[in-house]
C-alpha cells in the first residue's frame, strides 16, 4: 500500500476520533456523562487539534504528498 494511502486512512481515523470526542464533549456538557467546565475546555482544544491534524493529512493525500516519511 502507498504511504498516501496509509496516509489517507489515517486523516480518516482521525475525522472518526474526532466525531466520538465530539459526542464525548456534548454528552459531559448536558451532564450525562461526569466532568465540569475545565474538562470540556480541554477536551475542546484536544478536538481542535486533532480535526486540524485530520484536514492537513487529508488535503496532502488529495494532492498526493506524502508528508509523513518526510
Amino acid at each position: 500500500m502507498s504511504p498516501v494511502n496509509i496516509q489517507a486512512l489515517l486523516a480518516l481515523g482521525l475525522f472518526l476520533l474526532c466525531l466520538l470526542l465530539s459526542r464525548m464533549i456534548v454528552n459531559i456538557s448536558t451532564g450525562k456523562w461526569p466532568g465540569d467546565s475545565l474538562w470540556v475546555t480541554y477536551l475542546r482544544v484536544v478536538l481542535g487539534f486533532l480535526f486540524a491534524a485530520a484536514i492537513t493529512l487529508g488535503l496532502y493525500s488529495f494532492a498526493g504528498i506524502d508528508i509523513l516519511n518526510r
